[in-house]
């Protein structure tokens, strides 16, 4: 989601206030794809927030579709089932202990996100150049465990993510399903040793799992770091800092699994940015909760701030809701 800010982006970021550091550094990620793009160098995405340049014997698919609306179609498929997504949770720590309402505040947000013009955004998103093939503004909560004594430690690799939710499908506690996107979702003192907090608040990818591709995503607690990983540190909506800052880096990890869930569907080829990437720390128009926070969208019985999404089409634009 971002990176780690140099002292000119961090200053920048104390003048900008409360969750600049991310902001700062996501704009700095921008200007670097841009010099790269510029340079002639093919850029892909790496789900973590940020465009790459491909390696010299990597393939790179071409872009199938150019509609002029700032983000392109490289011939991959999209989640376009007529279900919509299914979303699997592994709560990983303590939880009850680490963030008492934490659970209540995700699960309430993913509950009603279906039929939002602001989940709307992603039926902009198709494949194979026909637009009845398109992600589904439908969004379905399944299975949800713990592993409230952190098995594999308080530091993880990305292989050990990748791992926990391999060993929930072998082992039955999860169902291998490819219309899911899998959530490790961790507790403030467990980190991501390949740069939570550093270099990104979340990230997705995929994998091939019991013969099933797979879409997964870590998001951490943003409490760990609250001034790189959430909008707002004194309140928030919910009066929880850390996760009402998780809830946008989740729906921004969302997004990117149903409309490029396998890393070679839809993205801007002169960045390599996701949908969600182009939008990243944008808010829109936002409103002020009664504890003084802010917040720019109510789902059920709660408010929160989440990030903008990038609307493919009319030209292009970072919003809130479509159309």
């Amino acid at each position: 989601m971002q990176s780690r800010p140099s002292t000119l982006w961090l200053a920048i970021a104390l003048m900008m206030g409360a969750g600049a550091t991310a902001q700062a550094a996501a704009t700095r990620d921008q200007a670097s794809s841009a010099s790269e793009a510029a340079q002639g160098v093919q850029m892909v995405p790496t789900g973590k927030g940020y465009g790459v340049p491909a390696k010299a014997d990597q393939f790179v698919p071409q872009v199938e579709s150019n509609l002029a609306n700032g983000i392109d179609y490289h011939g991959g498929p999209v989640m376009k089932a007529k279900g919509g997504q299914n979303i699997y949770i592994l709560w990983y720590g303590n939880w009850a202990t680490q963030s008492p309402t934490g659970k209540a505040i995700v699960n309430d947000m993913i509950k009603n996100i279906t039929g939002t013009p602001y989940y709307n955004i992603n039926t902009t998103y198709y494949q194979k150049n026909d637009t009845s093939l398109n992600v589904k503004n439908k969004v379905n909560l399944k299975t949800q465990i713990d592993d409230v004594n952190k098995s594999l430690g308080s530091s993880l690799s990305d292989a050990q993510i990748k791992q926990l939710v391999q060993d929930a499908i072998t082992a039955g506690k999860f169902t291998a399903d490819k219309n899911g996107i899998y959530l490790v979702l961790t507790t403030k003192d467990v980190t991501a040793s390949s740069g939570f907090c550093t270099q990104y608040c979340g990230w997705h990818t995929h994998a091939s799992m019991s013969g099933v591709d797979i879409k997964y995503s870590f998001v951490g607690d943003a409490a760990r770091c609250i001034g790189s990983c959430a909008a707002q540190s004194a309140s928030s909506p919910n009066d929880n800092p850390g996760v009402d800052g998780m809830a946008s880096v989740i729906m921004h990890e969302i997004e990117e699994a149903a409309t490029d869930p396998d890393l070679n569907a839809w993205w801007q080829t002169s960045t390599g940015m996701e949908n969600a990437d182009k939008c990243a720390w944008t808010f829109g128009t936002q409103q002020t909760a009664p504890n003084g926070s802010k917040y720019n969208v109510q789902w059920g019985p709660r408010k929160f701030l989440i990030q903008q999404n990038w609307v493919n089409a009319n030209g292009g634009k970072c919003a809130l809701a479509y159309p």
